[in-house]
């Protein structure tokens, strides 16, 4: 094993970028409250509201309607619930259709109670089955208030785009309201909220090379937003109590505005790693499975099978020879468990999945060291004598 290390997992978690790390670096300096009313609060309330619509211009929307959190999972948890309020009028969502990809945060319900969930089935190929939505759209019970359906943009460990806008025509055709999570998208697929028709956008800052601890809820306007979740001093226009945490919106600022920049070109050039990737795989083990290689994918990640190779297996011997990669999501405090993802897709989950997720500072030397070590973990999966 050398002695260098290659990180192949940035769906994880992207590195931090210089221009976040600089921006998070100057903030600390200043000092103040941006609610206090004096120059150095002030000073402050200038930043956030800069960030405010850096993050905004990430996926096309006002900057008014960016509510700053504690990261994607608060933001979940903020969005998922039945109760909002349009202008100061009470508004009821009986129920919560989430696809059964999601990510925890989502599949979890946020506040809704657990009978109040409904699972929207996903095809052999990974993508929401539109025709199951309608016919759960067409059952709900409007009595109990309207439906709220939560889709993921791209699903995390597969990297299949969802067909969002094709779903908004659905539920908006329902009355209902639409929650996407385009954590995984930002940065890798162009956004623009009023094209995807969604109600709510969710994002994450370290996901797109900012520091970890910041995300945000985008809404596509500012009249019906939820309850508050967190309560107290009124920030965030009310909708997000505490004093907000300036340093990790300064660098969630400086990487949406580096997100924004070429996206269509800089994911080409991923791409083509990743295509050069999946290549040398498929010729050093043809039985491999490449989940969802037969639908729109987003261009940096490969969530593989080896048939006879357990996932925490492979993450270990992967790991060993230097390549930081995962079995699936990395949201479950290092767990390595069965991915419910395979499993909505009709997949054994027993045996797992491994994911390569790969980013800009990926180099052509990282894909040739990562195909090799692959063919090595594939050779040695079927050595006589050796476990599985």
């Amino acid at each position: 094993m050398s002695g260098s290390r290659i990180y192949m997992d940035w769906n994880a978690t992207a590195p931090l970028l210089a221009e976040a790390r600089e921006a998070c670096l100057s903030t600390l300096d200043l000092v103040g409250n941006p609610s206090s009313v004096h120059g150095e609060g002030r000073a402050l309330r200038t930043l956030i509201e800069n960030a405010r619509r850096d993050v905004a211009a990430l996926c096309g929307a006002k900057a008014a309607s960016v509510t700053f959190t504690s990261g994607a999972t608060e933001a979940a948890n903020l969005v998922l619930t039945p109760d909002f309020r349009m202008g100061r009028t009470p508004l009821k969502i009986g129920r919560l259709y989430a696809s059964s990809i999601e990510h925890p945060a989502v599949r979890e319900g946020g506040r809704f109670a657990p009978e109040a969930l409904s699972e929207i089935p996903v095809t052999s190929n990974g993508v929401v089955d539109i025709s199951a939505l309608q016919d759960l759209l067409a059952a709900h019970d409007r009595q109990l208030g309207l439906p709220m359906v939560a889709v993921m943009l791209v699903n995390n460990e597969t990297g299949i785009i969802q067909p969002v806008a094709e779903i908004a025509e659905i539920v908006r055709a329902h009355g209902g309201i639409l929650v996407v999570d385009a954590v995984q998208a930002a940065g890798r697929v162009p956004i623009a909220i009023e094209d995807l028709g969604c109600d709510f956008l969710i994002l994450s800052s370290h996901k797109i090379g900012g520091p970890k601890g910041v995300g945000a809820l985008v809404a596509r306007g500012e009249v019906m937003m939820p309850v508050p979740l967190i309560r107290g001093g009124g920030q965030e226009k009310g909708h997000r109590s505490g004093t907000e945490n300036t340093v990790a919106i300064a660098g969630f600022a400086a990487a949406a505005r580096k997100a924004s920049e070429g996206v269509g070109q800089r994911m080409s050039a991923i791409a083509a790693l990743r295509d050069r990737l999946e290549a040398e795989m498929l010729a050093a083990a043809h039985d491999v499975v490449i989940h969802g290689r037969d639908v729109s994918r987003v261009g940096n990640t490969i969530f593989f099978t080896l048939p006879g190779l357990k996932a925490e297996t492979g993450q270990i011997a992967f790991d060993l020879e230097g390549v930081a990669l995962s079995a699936g999501s990395a949201c479950s405090s290092g767990k390595v468990g069965q991915s419910h993802v395979l499993t909505a897709m009709g997949y054994d989950p027993r045996q797992g999945a491994l994911r390569i997720s790969i980013g800009e500072a990926t180099t052509q030397a990282d894909i040739e060291r990562c195909a090799a070590v692959f063919a090595k973990v594939a050779a040695r999966r079927r050595a006589p004598g050796q476990a599985a």
